[in-house]
């Protein structure tokens, strides 16, 4: 029985390392026809966009991403509007800099004192769109970093067209700055090399997004009136993914925008990471039941490894090592370095067997539980919503 259960697991590994192999072939080709597509001409489309940001505590360089945004190049009239809950928060100090040092543009900073629901990110847009002048509406995370093309790019994906459905929604792939921990930069190259890669791959399978990415949500007020308004949203915690869905489920297209954002990942104790990765797990576990079983082909690296165990270092299981090795370095660099420009990945490149085990275990406590930590707070993620830990 037990030679039995040990060549179980032995061919048990074997395929799931293979099938993890096809994954990274798979997803490597999907970066490629994204850095395909994105070489194409934009639409000459530069509508009144009013960008909303809510603020709730100072994230790494914030400021610095608040002036990105000041910065554009964008020929269209925008404006910044940035929602507080409480008179004593912190940002709004890092707000009224800005308006002394960018005085041309339009900024304001407005008070949502109402919470609609158990996530206060959400309560705060509702509020402020009923302040924003113009007929689209971005929404991204006070820790994002653009370039002076950003809106143009974004944007343009609103061009009208006579083909197809018409857009509702543009979001944008992000990488990871990370700072100071090595909790930080696991976190950062998990982004690059494991996370973005999903999101192209899935592009391309399904032939489109069907969910957004809180690096950037550019949403039409017609597409967003359509679904409820950010009302609809207010108990969810993965809102990015649900106004995404909600607006593709409404009729409208998400676009996947050329551009890339950089978000800063803050400076991670273990338990901090933990909490934050076990948070990703079981939202999106939550969200996509099915996609979420289906990451099992996504560990590749770490089945592989397994594979050698079990083996007893078969000539077989190294070669499979070697080869899963070779592919998993192969679509971090396409990925992180080709689509994303992050310049962090080469340098941590051989943390990436550390950080598929460490991504494997927490795919598996994923399971384990539906309560998480967000902002020093447990709650329960039940069927989307974000509902209090009793």
């Amino acid at each position: 029985m037990p030679h039995a259960l040990a060549l179980a697991v032995e061919v048990a590994t074997t395929v799931l390392a293979v099938a993890g192999m096809g994954y990274f072939v798979a997803a490597i080709v999907a970066a490629r026809v994204f850095m395909a597509a994105r070489r194409g001409p934009l639409a000459g489309f530069a509508p009144g966009v009013s960008l909303l940001k809510s603020l709730k505590g100072l994230d790494p360089g914030m400021l610095d991403a608040f002036r990105s945004h000041c910065r554009q190049t964008y020929a269209g009239p925008f404006e910044l509007l940035f929602g507080f809950s409480s008179p004593d928060e912190p940002a709004v100090v890092a707000v009224e800099q800005l308006q002394r040092e960018f005085p041309e543009r339009s900024i304001r900073l407005i008070e949502c004192p109402a919470r609609l629901g158990t996530n206060g990110k959400v309560s705060t847009l509702a509020q402020l769109v009923s302040h924003a002048r113009h007929d689209f509406l971005l929404v991204n995370d006070s820790d994002i970093t653009v370039g002076p093309r950003y809106l143009e790019r974004v944007m343009a994906h609103f061009a009208p067209s006579s083909q197809g459905k018409p857009v509702g929604l543009v979001t944008a792939l992000y990488r990871g700055r990370a700072h100071g921990t090595l909790a930080s930069r696991l976190e950062a190259l998990g982004i690059a090399a494991d996370f973005q890669a999903g999101v192209l791959l899935s592009k391309m399978i399904e032939g489109g997004l069907r969910y957004g990415l809180g690096s950037t949500l550019a949403v039409s007020r017609e597409a967003l009136g359509k679904i409820g308004g950010f009302e609809a949203l207010v108990d969810h915690l993965a809102d990015d993914y649900e106004l995404g869905a909600r607006v593709a489920a409404a009729g409208y297209r998400v676009a996947l925008s050329g551009e890339v954002v950089e978000t800063a990942i803050p400076a991670y104790d273990w338990r901090g990471f933990a909490d934050h990765q076990l948070r990703w797990a079981r939202t999106v576990r939550d969200a996509r039941p099915g996609g979420y079983a289906g990451l099992v082909v996504t560990h590749g690296l770490g089945w592989a490894l397994l594979n050698v165990v079990a083996s007893g270092l078969s000539p077989l299981s190294l070669w499979l090592l070697g080869l899963s090795f070779f592919l998993r370095l192969t679509l971090a660099m396409t990925v992180g370095a080709m689509v994303l420009g992050d310049h962090q990945v080469l340098a941590n490149l051989w943390l990436l067997p550390v950080r598929d085990v460490i991504a494997m275990g927490m795919w598996v406590a994923g399971f384990a539980g539906n309560t998480i930590v967000w902002r020093g707070e447990r709650f329960v993620v039940e069927k989307g919503r974000l509902l209090p830990y009793c």
